[in-house]
């Protein structure tokens, strides 16, 4: 078995058993918070994985791409020059955010400590950054595996000893249910930064070759920038999405606490059942984006329509049983919720959009790998744009409302799945249906 598959099986296996604590994890909360605390709860998540974004500056990314493609007597000195730009970088951050969130007028809703809580944040997810890159562009996805599933299990366990134990009024439950959510990130930056510096010591001890600060900060940034634009124009849309989502149904007849029960069912409940087998996509995409980028290094093409074709036949093979199920289950599968008439017609109506986003997960990780990171950035840009106008127009019609945003949301979903596909086909030489390969031209 290859390193590729070695790594991905154990990814999924680990995933699979976080992705089922991570719907337990969902279940606990609708429970404790109800429809519209739930839909509180995720309207804010958004701004507070914007954050996220920001404080990561997609090192993982850029870092493993580095480690994959040089030989290991470079990695010393750029994991150096790494930290040392991530010492920097958190400060500056952290000053920023010091300054900044006190003014951002949508934390006023929220219990006052929510600020201090996001800053909390930035030093934890920057520096455990730094380590996620070097044990993915390394392989050593057994770390990455046990980093992801500590997050959950130790969130859940929080989330359920502090619940049972205390009542709390809605504001301090929704502050309570995001302090688990750091106390996880707390353990996984202990675990990820001990197991690093092990192995930074055993580098020490062979023969490195230095770098300057200049040419490392200059190859991390080409891949980081354009990437932690392309996520912070995710975080965006994420963040604007249950405004215009309420700003539509509530043109359309709805009023602002329903409109806010509707999207809470929509993305607390359909969604964590529609993107419950995504985690396969994940560990795809985090162990394709090494192994594609040492690929593309040595110019190994064949490699690359080898691992293309077999990605899209893993996808199939789990997404189509997967959307079937949640049509013929929606009912008792939703019901685990919320006992609502609503969400089982939205996880239905949901399919296109969770099925091409298993594809287009993959096919970004593929793009990153061969370096088209602004062809990916644009991508999104254009389904983003088709979303937004389609989920106002036809959201805010009396006649669509939820079916309208749903509609949208499905429509740009396959938009960006066939952008992906078709430009990662044109730029490693194969046909859309891979007949044969095309001419080409690299």
């Amino acid at each position: 078995m290859t390193s590729f598959f070695k790594g991905t099986f154990l990814l999924v296996v680990v995933a699979f058993i976080g992705e089922c604590v991570e719907f337990f994890i969902n279940m606990v909360l609708a429970n404790e918070l109800g429809e519209v605390g739930l839909g509180l709860y995720m309207s804010i998540l958004p701004v507070i994985f914007f954050i996220v974004v920001l404080s990561s500056m997609e090192l993982p990314i850029s870092i493993s791409k580095f480690i994959a493609e040089k030989e290991e007597k470079f990695h010393l000195s750029m994991l150096q020059h790494a930290i040392r730009f991530t010492v920097m970088f958190t400060t500056v951050l952290v000053i920023l955010a010091i300054v900044i969130l006190p003014i951002i007028p949508v934390f006023n809703h929220y219990h006052p400590y929510m600020r201090g809580l996001v800053i909390v944040l930035i030093p934890l997810i920057s520096f455990s950054s730094v380590a996620r890159g070097y044990f993915m562009g390394v392989q050593h996805m057994g770390k990455i595996a046990a980093a992801n599933f500590l997050r959950r299990i130790v969130q859940l366990g929080l989330l359920v000893i502090v619940y049972k134990l205390f009542q709390f009024e809605l504001d301090k439950a929704i502050f309570v249910a995001l302090c688990t959510f750091v106390g996880s990130e707390i353990i996984v930056f202990l675990y990820l930064v001990h197991t690093f510096f092990l192995q930074f010591k055993h580098f020490k001890k062979k023969h490195n070759v230095r770098l300057t600060g200049k040419s490392v900060r200059k190859s991390l940034m080409s891949v980081s920038l354009p990437t932690t634009g392309m996520r912070i124009s995710h975080s965006i849309s994420h963040a604007i999405q249950p405004f215009l989502i309420k700003a539509a149904l509530m043109k359309a007849g709805f009023s602002g606490t329903m409109a806010i029960e509707h999207f809470g069912i929509l993305t607390g409940v359909a969604f964590s059942i529609g993107f419950f087998p995504a985690f396969i996509a994940h560990s795809l995409s985090t162990v394709l984006i090494p192994t594609v980028s040492e690929a593309y290094a040595k110019k190994d093409f064949l490699k690359l329509r080898n691992l293309l074709q077999q990605v899209i036949l893993i996808t199939f093979i789990y997404g189509i049983p997967a959307i079937i199920i949640f049509h013929i289950f929606a009912k008792p599968l939703t019901h685990m919720f919320f006992d609502s008439e609503i969400a089982p017609l939205y996880l239905q109506l949901l399919w296109p959009y969770f099925l091409f986003h298993f594809f287009a997960i993959p096919l970004q990780a593929f793009l990153i790998g061969i370096g088209l990171i602004k062809d990916t950035l644009l991508h999104f840009v254009w389904s983003t744009i088709v979303m937004f106008v389609m989920m106002y127009l036809l959201g805010s019609n009396q006649q669509f409302n939820m079916v309208g945003i749903i509609l949208g949301m499905n429509a740009s979903s396959l938009l960006m799945m066939l952008l992906h596909y078709v430009t990662l086909c044109r730029k490693i030489g194969v046909s859309l249906i891979f007949r044969k390969p095309l001419n080409q031209s690299y």
